[in-house]
């Protein structure tokens, strides 16, 4: 399950003084999501094409990272 968080925010070069009032508007927590992050279904579940886009940066930095044993993706 891909975890979104505020570093794949700003790597997909978005505007970032929206992102708090878009939070808002779609009732989600911007202070958890800044802390903990968001799991990508619910940032999906908005239906909105800018949140696919984090989405999409999210899942490719997680298949770039190793996991607990040292593999990729």
């Amino acid at each position: 399950m891909t975890r979104v968080t505020i570093q794949d925010l700003r790597a997909s070069r978005l505007c970032f003084q929206g992102a708090r009032p878009w939070f808002a508007r779609h009732g989600l927590d911007w202070q958890v999501f800044l802390r903990e992050g968001l799991e990508a279904e619910v940032l999906a579940a908005t239906g909105d094409a800018l949140a696919l886009r984090v989405i999409a940066i999210a899942e490719a930095r997680e298949a770039l990272a190793p996991d607990a044993e040292g593999k990729y993706g």
